[in-house]
């Protein structure tokens, strides 16, 4: 097995939403190991998949709008753990 995939499984995923400029609404996604995965990588899969725009930054995945739901059963699919992603 990879050692990648090991990995995957191990990150401890928070994904919230936070209030952006104007009451617009945006995603976080924090916890994914930048040193580990291409975050710019990530989040250019889950904007096309959401058809949001999104930004990296800090570390975290910031996508417009509240996509916490779908986020979870994405990154599932991209092979992290569905246990260790945690939805506020």
């Amino acid at each position: 097995m990879l050692f990648k995939e090991v990995l995957k499984e191990q990150q401890r995923i928070r994904v919230y939403v936070e209030k952006a400029r104007y009451g617009k609404l945006k995603t976080i996604i924090e916890g994914i190991d930048e040193k580990e995965f291409d975050l710019n990588d990530i989040a250019k899969n889950l904007k096309a998949k959401l058809a949001c725009g999104g930004t990296v930054k800090n570390g975290k995945i910031e996508l417009q709008g509240d996509h916490r739901e779908r986020v979870k059963k994405l990154l599932a699919e991209l092979g992290f753990s569905e246990e260790l992603i945690e939805v506020e």
